[in-house]
């Protein structure tokens, strides 16, 4: 069946997640960023990620925010950064206000001028998402933004995937999913979505059940995947 709905993964994918320590280490009061924030930066997401997977095997879930505080900690320590309260707030404060990538606006203006509908699936609680979508300035672009927070638990969980098939009453092989994180595109192929991994960074494919049907360097080939002409 034709792609009639493209579904975005938030943080990593549409949104630059490294952009909060990048941005910190150009201010005057955090100068002792300047050698380390790539580190930090990448710490921080990794353990974000761990740490969502991990609630949910043991279901002991929280929202978005709590472990993106907890993975921060971790990695301010793990970079020697802790017991600094200014610059783990300013980190903080930066992860509300990330900008998206450049080709984002182009690429969602071209899937709705194309009759798709647009949506963001997200890990993100909604109160974050909406805060990144409106620093960004992409909420006329995009339909509707999902948060795991309605079912309760984190992605790769198969109540999260089913959120877009109630919220747009598609069928899954009408859905073009697209995430940056290699285990959530995998995972969505396995649930039954057309699936896009964005692989920025030029990594190995995650040995994982599911396989992403495409593989690309960034979004801007997305319209032409979801046949938009």
């Amino acid at each position: 069946m034709p792609i009639t709905t493209c579904v975005f993964d938030a943080y990593g994918t549409l949104f630059d997640v490294a952009a909060a320590a990048r941005q910190a280490a150009t201010e005057p009061d955090f100068r002792q960023l300047q050698g380390t924030w790539s580190a930090l930066a990448e710490h921080w997401r990794l353990k974000q990620l761990q740490y969502t997977w991990l609630r949910a095997v043991t279901d002991d879930h929280c929202d978005f925010w709590q472990v993106t505080q907890d993975g921060l900690d971790w990695a301010l320590e793990k970079t020697g950064l802790d017991g600094d309260p200014a610059l783990r707030e300013r980190l903080l404060a930066l992860y509300w206000q990330l900008q998206s990538y450049p080709e984002v606006p182009e690429m969602l203006r071209a899937l709705k001028e194309g009759g798709l509908s647009t949506a963001i699936l997200s890990n993100g609680s909604p109160d974050m998402l909406e805060g990144a979508v409106s620093s960004a300035g992409i909420e006329a672009l995009l339909d509707d933004t999902l948060s795991v927070e309605s079912v309760g638990v984190f992605k790769p969980d198969a109540r999260v995937y089913d959120l877009v098939a109630k919220r747009f009453g598609c069928d899954t092989d009408e859905v073009l999913f697209v995430s940056s994180n290699g285990w959530d595109a995998a995972c969505a192929a396995r649930y039954g979505f057309a699936t896009v991994w964005v692989n920025r960074g030029a990594d190995p494919v995650d040995r994982l059940p599911g396989q992403p049907a495409n593989v690309l360097p960034d979004l801007t080939g997305i319209p032409g995947l979801a046949a938009v002409t």
